[in-house]
């Protein structure tokens, strides 16, 4: 655990009694916010605050960005049919005509992870592994950490058989016994053993919204954005650094520990990881099992010959690797509920008051864009994009790039009034839950825990609905 000196110390006490006595409930609020405070029987007796839910109204995500020219829109367009595609063995299933499911995979589409609030979000009210299990003949067991009301997941197994770190993604799914894949016989992994040795992890997909916006930041304004905190952060025991690409240096930003470095990279990987379709990035089938091999590889390729027109020559000629960057890379970010609330006003300040600020950056600026209307732009994501360490309490042990087994990147609080499930592996769909989640043994983010503990029920609500709000 983090040591502080009693300077550190004072600094933060001083900051959650200004907090604590400063910051009153506004005597107007909405019916909806009013609805959910619930105050305690007085004294000590402090009822925790209560997760309003997803916010109403309209998603506000899904779009494509802002002052894009027609060819970039119709870019965007076309690249979000591709995102939507569903993918079977060798394209030849009614309705499924992507091409290269498999022989390992954890679902059959980009869109069926990424589906909530609109496409391109995260894990969607009803989780599709659980049909996707057994689809077009599949034989596949759901396993017991996939279920109907659950996220989606992946699973990684934290060590080898000989006790060597593994880390990778070990894909829920087979093709065997599927109409499209005669002759594959293979089996899934042995997930209960796994469970019950304590060697499996989980991570739920993150939401791909505006991140054109995050690629575009340089990596200096990236640096200068988290030095803006910088004294309150040291004074809160918050330090974060960025993941690095060990062949240019340059900082990493995409993925649950910022490990990959563009979005392009993010959609190869994902592409091959999540549904087992090689790609010109990733050219190499993961499962090299005889009799489950059907496809040209890589089975994803720039199209010399299109057979689409979708009114974009760019995404016809593009493979389907590059149109899912596009998609992303042309998207939206998602935009907060409007107007704010008197409650949500002041939870935005107690936010700030905290703590929350030194992780959860509150603005970052892009650099040169070679897209329309995209240099010199300032967004809201609520994030830093460097890793920080979370602690006993969160921490999976797999290390990816630079970052450690407890070291997560700061996660975007953009979008999050529209979210269902929280933290890295989906463990809550409860915010205030997933806020107190934060703290525990060598955890970064104790002071500013211990700080919004001390705050009244009636100043933690109007932070967390202030979250519900974005």
């Amino acid at each position: 655990m983090k040591q502080f000196g009693s300077g550190q110390l004072a600094f933060v006490t001083a900051i959650a009694i200004l907090v604590f006595r400063s910051i009153a409930l506004p005597e107007t609020a909405s019916a909806q916010d009013n609805a959910a405070i619930n105050f305690g029987s007085g004294g000590h007796d402090k009822q925790k605050s209560i997760d309003p839910g997803l916010r109403g109204g309209d998603p506000g995500a899904g779009g494509s960005l802002a002052g894009l020219d027609d060819d970039e829109q119709a870019l965007f367009k076309a690249a979000k049919s591709r995102f939507q595609e569903i993918d079977s063995v060798s394209g030849t299933i009614a309705g499924e005509l992507g091409f290269g499911l498999g022989p390992r995979f954890n679902l059959n589409s980009c869109a069926g992870c990424h589906a909530f609030p609109a496409v391109g979000g995260s894990s969607p009210p009803i989780n599709p592994q659980v049909a996707v299990a057994t689809l077009d003949g599949a034989k596949n067991v759901v396993p017991s950490f996939i279920t109907a009301t659950g996220p989606v997941r992946e699973a990684r197994f934290v060590q080898n058989p000989d006790g060597t770190p593994d880390g990778g993604v070990h894909d829920l799914f087979v093709i065997t016994g599927r109409s499209d894949a005669p002759g594959c016989s293979i089996a899934q992994p042995n997930f209960d053993a796994a469970l019950a040795q304590r060697n499996v992890i989980f991570r739920i997909p993150t939401p791909t919204f505006g991140l054109g916006l995050v690629e575009n930041v340089s990596d200096s304004n990236l640096e200068a954005a988290q030095a803006v905190n910088g004294r309150f952060a040291r004074s809160v025991g918050v330090s974060g650094v960025f993941n690095r690409s060990g062949n240019d240096g340059t900082i990493t930003r995409f993925g649950w520990k910022a490990q990959n470095k563009s979005l392009l990279i993010f959609a190869g990987e994902a592409y091959n990881v999540e549904q087992g379709v090689t790609n010109e990035a990733f050219p190499n089938e993961r499962e090299t099992a005889q009799g489950c091999q059907y496809n040209a590889l890589p089975e994803d390729r720039t199209n010399l010959e299109p057979a689409l027109t979708s009114g974009s020559p760019a995404s016809d000629y593009a493979s389907d690797t590059v149109n899912f960057a596009a998609f992303m890379r042309l998207s939206a970010p998602p935009t907060p509920a409007v107007p704010a609330t008197a409650l949500t006003a002041r939870g935005k300040q107690v936010f700030q008051n905290i703590g929350c600020q030194t992780c959860h950056v509150m603005a970052q600026t892009t650099g040169q864009s070679g897209y329309t209307g995209q240099t010199n732009v300032t967004f809201s994501p609520f994030s830093d994009f460097a890793l920080h360490d979370m602690g006993d309490g969160l921490a999976d042990n797999i290390s990816q790039g630079n970052a450690t087994g407890s070291e997560f990147r700061t996660a975007p609080l953009w979008g999050i009034g529209q979210r269902l499930f929280f933290l890295h592996d989906g463990r809550t769909s409860d915010l205030y839950q997933a806020i107190k989640a934060h703290a525990g043994n060598g955890s970064e983010a104790n002071a500013v825990i211990s700080n919004f503990e001390m705050l009244s029920q009636a100043e933690q609500q109007a932070l967390v609905n202030f979250l519900r709000s974005l």
